[in-house]
């Protein structure tokens, strides 16, 4: 190899480490991932190289290598799904956009949806031919806590040395306190051996303090043809009810940062604020802490679906004024 810098990396992935040796400092990162390609067969676009950064923010492709302060052996963890891990329920038809505008969805639409026989179908042939493994057993007397990833628990687009630099705050608080209540299942729109790494790579697998009850990945989810914006990949938690009678629409909530993976079952939906540039907002985000509080307060009540989650803060704050009045009136 003729260059003047040559650049030599490990790269970890999926439980592996790969050597990466036939760079130059003059190559850029989109080469680095072509090479990356070739040893994994994560194509360029599916990789997140967690700990490579320029400048505090992940480069871009056109970066030279050069520039990011690379030492010869640096170990970088990726990331990615290979092609054959992430399922497509059905081909997307021209024209359709990749993201709904979650607040253009209106109830009527939802509820449309949520009744349609054909989507029932499809939940029935979930509850009979996924497989869920279980990590933990079903407690008696718990509700049900069911958790999205990517922008509800992590921010998986910024750069970071570590994980954890990229976890929301209060994780592991959030979880220890609603595990007193809840069994908790991880449902990510991703393959399951990326979900099995994040677990890992966050500390949840192993926390002491609760325990996960079992993952569910993008097999799991169905697909949906909306009026206004066509096809949708959805998480019906009908597939859950129908394997677990113990959980059902009285005793189960979903958090997700997008609304339309509750299109199915939308009174057990909570759209949670997504959590997005971690190393800017990670001193100020709280939002795992109020919805802790609004899950224990709700924990006693015997139907959830009664409840309307997108206004979850007033709820509490409606709550906190009765008691403080109460309180005064003593």
């Amino acid at each position: 190899m003729d260059c003047e810098v040559k650049v030599s990396l490990t790269v970890k992935w999926n439980g592996k480490e790969y050597e990466v040796n036939d760079l130059c400092g003059t190559d850029s990162v989109g080469t680095l991932k072509a090479n990356i390609y070739k040893l994994t067969g994560v194509r360029p676009e599916r990789q997140k190289l967690l700990n490579l950064k320029y400048k505090g923010k992940m480069p871009e492709d056109d970066c030279q290598l050069s520039v990011l302060g690379l030492r010869p052996g640096t170990k970088i963890m990726m990331m990615g799904s290979l092609e054959e891990a992430i399922a497509d329920a059905s081909s997307r038809p021209d024209g359709v956009p990749d993201v709904l505008d979650d607040f253009d969805i209106d109830d009527g639409e939802e509820v449309a949806i949520e009744n349609r026989h054909v989507y029932l179908e499809k939940i029935d042939k979930r509850i009979r031919t996924y497989n869920i493994e279980m990590i933990s057993e079903p407690r008696p007397g718990k509700k049900l806590l069911v958790l999205d990833i990517d922008y509800t628990l992590f921010d998986h687009r910024s750069s970071a040395e570590t994980g954890v630099e990229l976890m929301r705050p209060y994780l592991h608080e959030f979880l220890t306190s609603s595990y007193a209540y809840y069994d908790i299942v991880i449902w990510s729109a991703t393959s399951m051996k990326w979900i099995e790494e994040k677990m890992k790579l966050l500390g949840v697998s192993t926390h002491p303090d609760y325990k996960i009850l079992f993952y569910m990945d993008h097999l799991a989810m169905i697909s949906v043809h909306t009026p206004k914006y066509g096809l949708a990949e959805v998480k019906p938690l009908g597939v859950i009810w129908g394997k677990f009678p113990q959980y059902t629409p009285k005793n189960t909530i979903m958090f997700d940062d997008i609304r339309r993976n509750f299109l199915m079952n939308p009174s057990n939906g909570l759209r949670i604020a997504p959590f997005r540039q971690a190393h800017t907002n990670r001193a100020t985000d709280r939002e795992l802490l109020k919805l802790a509080k609004y899950l224990r307060e709700i924990a006693a009540l015997d139907d959830f679906s009664a409840l309307n989650h997108r206004r979850w803060e007033h709820w509490l704050h409606k709550l906190q004024r009765r008691r403080t009045d109460h309180s005064d009136n003593q």
